[in-house]
């Protein structure tokens, strides 16, 4: 990949790179039905599409098969505009079930849906059994005692509500909605713990909101020589002309915002993807009044800097979702085109071509027995070595 660089002030337009268009996005299968603000899951081999703007159909796409399979519908009564998909987080990392949690949205739903892969034995031993009614489905949002849970108040737009998952126990659900606000649901006690507002004049939603790796805040904290505490979490929000930071104190249960910088073309756009890898945040597309884009934006969290890499999708789109796989590859899935058509389109990307420095699993794997041989340890994997490579590829 060549690149010809020019630099301007990161608070303007950003630094900017060109790429060949050819080698950057390999082309998929077409997505079984056009979608546009789908939300979509990974999990293991499987990326799972779950429901878009008036579409209720869910699939799971194998990102080794190149293949969907259709998974279940959304309840007839449920209305999807704008929600919003999370996967809670199993500590039983040999569990062959997943929990998935879908909530807000134009119309407020609270659902949640018990998976078991499509595309496994114990998929169709349920089927055969017929055991799959209680997997598989959208299924009403339950406390332990078995009574119906609604995430958001009656008073609340959860318009394009955005989610992430966190907290010591990944019991936490933070929640960023319209029109500036931010809310902390424990899901271990089926309540609300906090509620905050955000400083902005924005209104905010379909927006950029993520949560930055552990693994990252850890290694920065380490670097400035700052006594790590695990209570703390850092969220990135961006939304136009607003950028934020956004720590939580867990045991304080008390935010802080600080400002960020956002470039030009990010501050006038809107509905865009974004995928967060390690200390990047990638922006694809988007939509500027009648206009769409199709230049891909990185912001680097550390140094608080912004690179535009210009006319890089295939063709303008909006109202996509980007998602990162098992395979170190990041899908587009689905949109709006320039000519506002609902698109079928599945594309992939490697992270290697907007992050240089990133090591695949693969790549730390092959190291790390390299490194084995050569060494003739005989004591087999050493926890946490390829934290440390990772670490050590990104500050070169």
């Amino acid at each position: 990949m060549s690149n010809q660089t020019t630099t301007q002030e990161p608070t303007e337009r950003g630094t900017k790179q060109s790429q060949h268009l050819h080698t950057t996005f390999q082309t998929l299968k077409e997505l079984p039905t056009p979608f546009y603000q789908a939300q979509c899951v990974p999990h293991k081999h499987e990326l799972l599409i779950c429901g878009g703007v008036y579409k209720r159909a869910c699939y799971s796409y194998h990102t080794l098969k190149n293949e969907y399979k259709f998974i279940c519908e959304y309840p007839n009564h449920v209305k999807l505009q704008g929600h919003c998909t999370v996967k809670l987080v199993n500590n039983n990392k040999h569990s062959n079930q997943i929990t998935l949690l879908s909530f807000g949205g134009k119309c407020k739903h609270t659902l949640m849906m018990k998976y078991v892969s499509v595309w496994s034995n114990i998929s169709d031993k349920l089927n055969k059994s017929n055991e799959l009614n209680n997997y598989n489905q959208w299924i009403p949002f339950t406390d332990n005692h078995n009574r119906p849970i609604i995430i958001g108040r009656i008073e609340d737009n959860y318009y394009g509500v955005r989610a992430v998952i966190g907290g010591s126990n990944n019991h936490l659900l933070f929640i960023t909605y319209l029109k500036n606000n931010i809310s902390v649901f424990d899901l271990n006690i089926f309540q609300f713990i906090k509620h905050d507002t955000l400083p902005t004049s924005n209104f905010i939603n379909y927006h950029c909101f993520v949560l930055r790796s552990e693994n990252e805040q850890e290694q920065e904290q380490e670097q400035e020589m700052i006594k790590t505490n695990k209570q703390n979490y850092q969220m990135l929000l961006f939304k136009y002309d607003t950028g934020l930071s956004i720590e939580y104190d867990e045991d304080k249960s008390i935010f802080k915002f600080h400002p960020l910088s956002v470039c030009y073309d990010i501050a006038a756009a809107n509905q865009y993807a974004y995928a967060c890898i390690n200390d990047i945040i990638l922006f694809f597309g988007g939509r500027l009044g009648i206009f769409t884009y199709k230049s891909v934006h990185k912001y680097l969290i550390r140094e608080n800097k912004w690179i535009t890499f210009e006319n890089t999708l295939h063709s303008p789109l909006c109202d996509c979702v980007a998602v990162l796989s098992e395979e170190d590859h990041i899908h587009i899935i689905g949109g709006i085109d320039d000519k506002h058509i609902t698109v079928s389109t599945h594309m992939k990307t490697k992270v290697r071509e907007w992050d240089p420095s990133h090591l695949s699993k693969n790549e730390i794997k092959c190291i790390i027995e390299y490194w084995i041989q050569i060494s003739e340890i005989k004591f087999g994997w050493i926890d946490d070595l390829d934290k440390i490579i990772m670490k050590y590829s990104r500050n070169k």
